[in-house]
């Protein structure tokens, strides 16, 4: 019984401990990931973006083996490389990407693989925080929705904190920024003079957020029951099912988008090594973890 009791009395010491190391690990990670991603995105061109955001799955492979103490399959490795090449031959054909990525030099890409660098930490983290409640509270699991409300919340508080910084990037004097978050408030809520771009407001909007929230909850739970990698290579998967999204005929998208010329390929590529990602494990193989 004492010893029940002193475990008991353990865990919430526990996670307390985790609680703050999530809250500094999340202070450098906002800040450093939003400033490079901002710096990146007002630079590179938007067809470059999802090509460097490969690396993200990169790391994840690389922390989850250092840290997780992860060891994977030969088939696992060549499903994640061909996941990566088929999101490559998705977004970049047709796009000029490779060329964009030489005009604007090292610096840039660089910054941009340093931040999904910092994201791929912060799921891996994560990962560990549910794994440690799996075995502290015997049976037991953090909430969902405790673990994304502190990263929201975090993330949100040091955003704002970073707006003077952000404001300069963007090219809008700070003394101008309190104009620029009414009138962004005021497109919201589709209210004022301002009408242009502002179509499907509030509905839009707020059907954004719901579906962001839902889509992150959900690779929350799923690197809940199985890990960091697998989380990412489902969110990888919706690469080009946006893409695709963008070629149908939908209320305020404007002149719907042709597919690019290896969007077929680029597509099966990914879906095959998803597919060889997945392969079950033969029963006399040596111990090995996904």
């Amino acid at each position: 019984k004492n010893s029940c009791q002193n475990q008991i009395q353990h865990v919430p010491r526990r996670f307390s401990l985790l609680k703050y190391t999530y809250l500094i690990f999340d202070i450098r990670n906002s800040h450093s990931q939003y400033y490079m991603l901002f710096a990146g995105a007002a630079i590179l061109s938007g067809a470059s973006i999802p090509i460097l955001s490969q690396t993200y799955l990169v790391w994840q492979l690389v922390l989850s083996a250092i840290f997780l103490k992860r060891r994977y399959r030969l088939n696992e490795i060549t499903g994640c490389f061909l996941v990566t090449v088929g999101v490559v031959i998705t977004v970049a054909s047709g796009t000029g990407a490779g060329a964009s990525l030489q005009s604007t030099g090292i610096l840039w890409p660089l910054l941009m693989i340093i931040s999904f660098f910092l994201q791929a930490a912060d799921t891996v983290l994560k990962e560990i925080i549910f794994i440690d409640a799996a075995k502290n509270l015997k049976g037991g699991s953090v909430d969902l929705f405790v673990v994304n409300s502190y990263g929201s919340a975090y993330q949100a508080i040091f955003m704002c904190l970073l707006l003077p910084f952000l404001s300069k990037l963007w090219g809008i004097p700070f003394h101008l920024l309190p104009t620029y978050i009414r009138d962004g408030a005021a497109c919201f809520l589709n209210m004022g003079s301002l009408s242009a771009g502002c179509e499907g407001a509030p509905l839009l909007p707020l059907l954004f957020v719901l579906v962001n929230m839902g889509f992150n909850i959900s690779l929350l739970h799923l690197l809940k029951i199985s890990s960091a990698v697998a989380s990412c290579l489902a969110s990888t998967f919706s690469v080009p099912l946006s893409i695709y999204a963008f070629t149908l005929p939908l209320p305020y998208i404007g002149v719907a988008s042709t597919l690019p010329p290896g969007f077929v390929a680029g597509a099966a590529v990914l879906i095959a090594g998803l597919l060889m990602h997945g392969l079950p494990q033969p029963e006399n193989c040596g111990e090995s973890q996904e």
